[in-house]
């Protein structure tokens, strides 16, 4: 009886996860005020009239910038829990550190060849 009770546990927190979510949003949609109105429903940048096309093409380097950013400045984050037990660590610990960081500069060097880090305008 207490297998099947571990089961009926992770039910629970799965209908919870689902329903709680969608109560809380249809809640909301019943007690939030709803008064459109034309300028409402206007696009607003800054106080200014919205001017051209909504849906702008961006050249693929900007995401290709953001995403190497991203994995390097999460990676780095792994290097301070580390650095503040390193006394407590030992030499195991040292070598992984190292091949860690070995590996991210095999990426980085990587994104270097293939000239993702060069910024051009065109």
């Amino acid at each position: 009886m207490a297998y099947y009770n571990n089961y009926v546990m992770v039910v629970i927190f799965i209908a919870l996860g689902i329903l709680l979510p969608i109560a809380a949003l249809t809640l909301g949609r019943y007690l939030r005020p709803n008064r459109p109105t034309a300028m409402k429903m206007t696009t607003y940048e800054s106080g200014n009239e919205p001017v051209g096309a909504g849906q702008v093409r961006f050249n693929i380097r900007y995401y290709l910038f953001a995403l190497m950013f991203v994995i390097f400045d999460v990676e780095t984050v792994f290097l301070y829990p580390w650095a503040v037990a390193y006394n407590h660590l030992g030499l195991f610990a040292l070598i992984e550190m190292l091949i860690f960081v070995a590996m991210l500069l095999v990426g980085l060097m990587y994104a270097w060849k293939k000239k993702v880090l060069k910024w051009n305008s065109r």
